[in-house]
């Protein structure tokens, strides 16, 4: 792979689940660096998003879900399932929180007449045989052909496994921060970074959004304000560790009319002399 190959695709960006006519698309992303390409979180859509970056899926062989909500796994199974039905043949291995493989043997079990029938009448090679789920944890878990990567738990109560993840190469070096309430830590862990992908909330917008999706008391807002970052937070930690560009994901709210791109770029930009990016679906990010 050339390093006019090696990108971010952030291939949707909303955050949380719901969906709405004219609206972005719940979390998911892909990574293409030292000759490897990772899907990082599978929220709805995330198989159109990989299509549109030109992906066969026959060649998923990689995927990290940083925590579980399922804006960030719920299109896992549907993933697999259309990948190994387009002519899947090798490994896929996906590196998740506790509590993943209870996600895939349900999803197994829920779709096991098509399976069956898929292997017995089309000859399609064993699908369980062929995703391997490992359990996520605090430090280095992947290592191979020159790309390391490394997790840290962040900030995302109630979850406490949840995670940023760190991708290094001899040349590059991309962090994203997944779900998280501003962490200092993260300045170390993303020091120098080409690229740090993190999430923001635009704090304008917050009532707006709280009383669209129809809460009725504190209990949502109250997760917002103590699980997320602000933009403008965002674009702090990216100053303070020295990073080289910042992308703005899982934008909260990213559907709202009433706020556009000024809008964020005026949250990131007092704080932040680098390159910015405010992510859109299928923005790709050359490295």
């Amino acid at each position: 792979m050339n390093n006019d190959q090696e990108f971010v695709a952030l291939l949707g960006t909303k955050g949380g689940p719901a969906v709405r006519p004219g609206s972005t698309m719940p979390t998911s992303s892909l990574i293409s660096l030292g000759g490897q390409q990772i899907v990082v979180d599978c929220g709805l859509g995330v198989t159109r998003g990989l299509l549109d970056q030109q992906v066969d899926l026959r060649t998923l062989k990689t995927v990290i879900i940083t925590h579980l909500h399922s804006d960030h796994y719920l299109e896992l199974g549907p993933l697999l399932h259309t990948a190994w039905t387009a002519g899947l043949k090798t490994p896929v291995t996906v590196w998740g929180p506790d509590g993943l493989q209870d996600y895939w043997d349900g999803f197994y079990r829920s779709m096991i007449a098509d399976i069956e029938l898929r292997q017995s009448d089309e000859g399609r090679p064993d699908l369980a045989g062929l995703v391997q789920i490992n359990t996520l944890d605090d430090g280095a878990f992947l290592d191979q052909d020159g790309l390391s990567i490394t997790a840290m738990r962040n900030l995302h109560p109630p979850l406490i496994d949840t995670f940023a993840l760190s991708f290094r190469t001899a040349s590059r070096h991309v962090v994203f921060s997944g779900d998280t309430a501003p962490l200092p830590a993260l300045v170390d862990f993303a020091r120098d970074a080409d690229l740090l992908v993190h999430e923001a909330m635009l704090q304008p917008a917050l009532e707006a959004l709280v009383a669209r999706v129809g809460s009725t008391d504190d209990r949502l807002m109250n997760h917002l304000m103590r699980s997320h970052t602000m933009a403008d937070q965002a674009a702090v930690i990216a100053s303070d560790a020295g990073v080289h560009a910042l992308a703005l994901h899982h934008l909260i709210p990213s559907d709202d009319p009433n706020y556009g791109l000024s809008d964020w770029q005026a949250a990131v930009s007092p704080h932040f002399s680098g390159r910015i990016h405010i992510g859109t679906d299928g923005l790709r990010i050359a490295l």
